[in-house]
């Protein structure tokens, strides 16, 4: 159980935080800029959440609560350490990442082939997804750059990679379908050709 009975302690006033294990880093360490990623993932979450109703809306939910485990994730380094810790530690497991293709599919069994990119837009829920999207790649990156040089859960970089192809195929359910998706036109705005 979280208790959050003071919201600011001071001791990050010198440019340092403190992981899940207690240990200190930098706050620009990979290992922040990584789970701050996910943090600001979620963010955009909630705001496409603002457009969605239904089934979209539950599952969004679902994966903003994943995005929190995905973030104690990666706020936990050395993973051998686990079985070891005072506590159980929480990490990405490979059911979550199995939702999310499930669901991918399911989405996708609704939608026409694609025969061109899609620009972001559409529907105010299509257009907050395609920014979840880019901003769950950015996290993906992040995790990925972190696991090349320290331990990371593999889990964890095969959901945020995962769940940016959910929200792509969500972001053309939001928008009727893909009835509504907005089309690339290469070159279509140059002008002198």
């Amino acid at each position: 159980m979280v208790v959050l009975n003071r919201i600011y302690t001071r001791t990050g006033d010198k440019g340092e935080t403190a992981l899940s294990n207690g240990d200190r880093v930098a706050k620009h360490a990979l290992r922040v800029e990584a789970y701050g990623t996910v943090d600001e993932a979620n963010a955009t979450l909630g705001l496409a959440r603002l457009h969605a109703s239904g089934d979209m809306a539950s599952r969004i939910a679902a994966i903003q609560n994943d995005l929190f485990d995905l973030g104690a994730d990666l706020s936990r380094p050395r993973m051998q350490e686990d079985d070891a810790a005072p506590y159980p530690v929480l990490r990405i497991i490979d059911t979550q990442v199995d939702r999310l293709e499930a669901e991918i599919d399911a989405m996708n069994a609704n939608l026409s082939p694609l025969r061109s990119f899609i620009l972001p837009g559409g529907s105010a829920l299509s257009a907050h997804l395609h920014l979840a999207r880019t901003v769950t790649r950015r996290a993906e990156r992040c995790a990925v750059a972190l696991a090349a040089s320290e331990d990371a859960n593999p889990a964890a970089i095969r959901y945020l990679n995962r769940l940016s192809d959910w929200l792509f195929v969500a972001s053309r359910i939001a928008n009727e379908n893909g009835a509504q998706d907005v089309l690339w036109v290469p070159g279509a705005s140059r002008s002198g050709d």
